[in-house]
C-alpha cells in the first residue's frame, strides 16, 4: 500500500521539491514531481539546475528521451507515461489519479490558506482509505 508523507507549513514548494530530489537522489532513488501547472514545471525545472553550487541533480521532464534512465522526472500531467514508481511529490492542490502507482507520496502543502486548506481534505480522503500517513510539519522541532 502507498505510503503518503504530508509535509506542511511549508514557505516555498519548488526549493522544497528541489531538497527533497536531492535527497531522493543521495539515496539513489528515483522521483516523479508532479507540478500544478506547465509554468511550475518549468520554473522546477530551472530551479533544480541552481539548487546548489556544489550538486548536481539529474532531471528531466517527462517525455524526455533520457527519462527512463534519469532518476528524476518533472510533469504537470498526471496521464504522462511515467518511468517510475518509488516516489511521487505532490506540488497540486489535488489528489494524483495515479498515486496508487507509487510506493511513496509526499503530499508538499505550503503555507498559503488555501493550499493548505486543500491539503487538510486530501489527508482526511487518504486516512478514511486506511493509507499509512505520516505528517511533518516545517518550522517545528
Amino acid at each position: 500500500m502507498t505510503r503518503i508523507d504530508f509535509h506542511t507549513n511549508i514557505p516555498d514548494k519548488l526549493a522544497y521539491a528541489c531538497r527533497l530530489a536531492r535527497k531522493a537522489y543521495g539515496a539513489r532513488a528515483k522521483i516523479v514531481v508532479l507540478a500544478d501547472s506547465p509554468e511550475q514545471a518549468d520554473a522546477l525545472n530551472a530551479a533544480m539546475w541552481t539548487v546548489s553550487d556544489t550538486d548536481f541533480i539529474p532531471h528531466v521532464m517527462a517525455g524526455d528521451g533520457l527519462a527512463a534512465q534519469t532518476p528524476i522526472v518533472i510533469t504537470d500531467n498526471e496521464d504522462s507515461e511515467l518511468p517510475h514508481h518509488d516516489m511521487l511529490v505532490n506540488l497540486t492542490r489535488r489528489r494524483p489519479r495515479n498515486f496508487t502507482q507509487f510506493a511513496r507520496v509526499f503530499e508538499i502543502i505550503s503555507i498559503d490558506e488555501e493550499d493548505a486548506a486543500e491539503g487538510r481534505k486530501r489527508y482526511v480522503a487518504y486516512k478514511k482509505e486506511s493509507y499509512p500517513l505520516t505528517h511533518f510539519v516545517a518550522g517545528q522541532s
